[in-house]
């Protein structure tokens, strides 16, 4: 037994409280090292006489990666208060695992060698609004999506897609275009709209916040707005903006009034100068997003920015009744400030979605004080690797995915914000080399999996485009060039999604490890109940035959994609594969 690799702190994913009232108990052991783990455990003011009264829970292997094994057990303590311990079994010997270190058998004279739950505080359970892990969000780049109202047209302005996107140009897109396509989104079957920023700002993408109390001109008006929350939220689509707090644009007043009066200048605490006067070349000498010197970074601790960003979190509430704010680089800033907006915001409307922008582990953000969810990108990373660039195997992609799913608690996962394409990556069939049926699978997978997916805008009708500003096209409204059958299967994918809560986030999600063919990534979706859906993904091209691991003798067997049953041989069913293909099966 490597007792080195055996890994537990009662915090974060490894311990932690659900909505239903469970404690969820999670475990890290060398991969293929042990045999069972079992959970022993005891209210530590439970006590007869000199014996601490406890109780065991077998522990179930809930995944393994590259290196590790994952053991997770549910339970629910009479009193809200626990002391547990791991009885863990090689198969040779058996030791009690606890906060003070390894025994041949669990101490029961003292509670305190065992790790600690001290009380299951209804405070500190993460709880992100019950709406959106059933949302189909679709992401709008407002400049590129549609021109509804040529009046507020910015200068130089150009024909709608005469030109590839570039940087600097404009083709007119605003707020009333989205309007006037509600219906086109009713019909994909999209309910949350995220929208890049809409705020003042010099630039085509709008990241380079001027205003933060004012929408672009070139979107249109405030009543604009109202009138198309008013419309979606009549469809039932939520709305979600975006915010950037990390930074202000270059012509943002504030800054200006530094670039100009120096040391002498009232807001020069607002940014992070070093010296003055400001300078921009060779090199800013005040920090910036990156290096980029049109994007100075705010000083989020100075009580005037904090005011100043934390009204604005609260305007765009409550006066316009958004659903959402996604934080731009949310990660740059600092923890204390993102705990008193989630507290200023959620005072307000307190079913308000609070996603931010991290690429990485993202733990110290998703502890409740702060976000309801980050933007899934090792999910992107992986759905890519397998699926589009064809470097990893469905084994690496179990693998990795199983890291990343142990990463966070279940109730985090529910509603994560996965997606496969964004204003910052190549277009999802670009990274597939324009082949239709491998997108399909990235869409098959996205739709099917735990989280709340995000489709970039025209990627269902199959627009192409490299990397940033490539992939900001002109949305394609002429029916004759969209790619309808990709739409059509994006379309069903939300349809079944909706149709069978297993595809979503109800029940257990779990890899089955490639066996039969390494080319074969499947999953299963179960409930308690008995009911199960086994999603195949095919990711070679050629065709295979892929025997369902489970005994089927006795079971409905339903392909939910063309609503054919299906009957097992014997105990087994064998479904067909076609290369790149994919099956989704229901059985109970």
């Amino acid at each position: 037994m490597l007792k080195e690799a055996i890994y537990h702190r009662p915090k974060d994913n490894y311990a932690y409280v659900c909505i239903n009232g469970e404690l969820h108990i999670q475990i890290r052991t060398k991969r293929d090292d042990l045999k069972e783990v079992t959970l022993f455990h005891g209210d530590p003011y439970n006590w007869e006489g000199k014996q601490w009264l406890t109780t065991t829970t077998p522990m179930r292997k809930s995944g393994s990666d590259q290196l590790f094994d994952y053991w997770c057990a549910a339970v629910r303590p009479p009193f809200k208060r626990l002391r547990y311990g791991f009885i863990l079994n090689d198969g040779m010997e058996t030791i009690c695992y606890t906060e003070k270190g390894f025994y041949s058998e669990p101490p029961v004279d003292d509670t305190g060698y065992y790790f600690c739950f001290p009380f299951m505080n209804n405070a500190d359970i993460f709880q992100a609004p019950g709406w959106v892990k059933n949302t189909i969000w679709y992401q709008i780049f407002p400049e590129r999506f549609a021109n509804g109202n040529h009046d507020n047209n910015p200068d130089g302005v150009l024909p709608w897609g005469s030109a590839p996107p570039t940087t600097t140009n404009f083709f007119g897109g605003d707020l009333e275009g989205v309007i006037q396509n509600i219906s086109y989104l009713k019909e994909l079957g999209a309910s949350g709209i995220y929208f890049t920023p809409i705020f003042k700002a010099y630039s085509n993408h709008k990241y380079d916040t001027i205003d933060y109390m004012e929408l672009d001109p070139q979107f249109g008006t405030k009543e604009t707005l109202k009138e198309l929350i008013e419309v979606c939220h009549k469809n039932d689509i939520k709305i979600m903006l975006d915010a950037v707090f990390n930074h202000s644009g270059f012509y943002f007043p504030q800054f200006q009034d530094v670039l100009k009066h120096g040391e002498n200048s009232r807001f020069k605490n607002w940014f992070h100068t070093h010296e003055f006067p400001l300078v921009t070349e060779p090199m800013p000498n005040y920090d910036t997003f990156a290096f980029t010197p049109f994007m100075p970074k705010l000083n989020t601790e100075n009580p005037e920015v904090k005011e100043y960003l934390l009204s604005v979190g609260r305007y765009w509430v409550k006066e316009f009744n958004i659903d959402g704010w996604r934080l731009d680089v949310a990660n740059e800033v600092d923890h204390a400030f993102w705990r008193e907006f989630r507290r200023e915001v959620k005072a307000i409307n307190p079913d308000l979605y609070i996603l931010g922008e991290i690429w990485h582990d993202s733990m110290p953000w998703l502890r409740g004080d702060q976000f309801d969810a980050v933007m899934n990108y090792p999910l992107t990373t992986n759905i890519l690797n397998l699926f589009a660039k064809q470097t990893i195997t469905a084994k690496e992609f179990v693998e990795n995915m199983t890291t990343v799913i142990h990463m966070y608690p279940k109730n985090v996962n529910e509603v994560a914000f996965n997606l496969v394409g964004s204003h910052d990556t190549p277009r999802i069939l670009t990274e597939c080399g324009e082949d239709l049926e491998r997108v399909k699978q990235v869409f098959t997978m996205l739709l099917t999996f735990i989280g709340t997916p995000c489709i970039y805008y025209g990627d269902e009708i199959g627009l192409t485009g490299e990397m940033d500003p490539g992939c900001r096209k002109c949305m394609e409204w002429d029916p004759s060039k969209q790619n309808r059958e990709l739409f059509e299967h994006v379309q069903k994918l939300i349809r079944l999604r909706r149709e069978y809560p297993l595809l979503a986030n109800d029940g257990e999600l779990s890899f089955i490890t490639p066996r039969e063919h390494d080319a074969c990534l499947s999953f299963t979706k179960s409930e308690d109940n008995g009911k199960t859906i086994i999603v195949v993904l095919n990711t070679s091209d050629a065709a295979v035959e892929y025997t369902i691991p489970f005994d089927l003798r006795g079971k409905t067997v339903k392909n939910l994609w063309n609503n054919e049953v299906l009957e097992a041989s014997g105990e087994e069913l064998v479904i067909h594969l076609s290369a790149n293909g994919f099956s989704i099966v229901e059985f109970s």
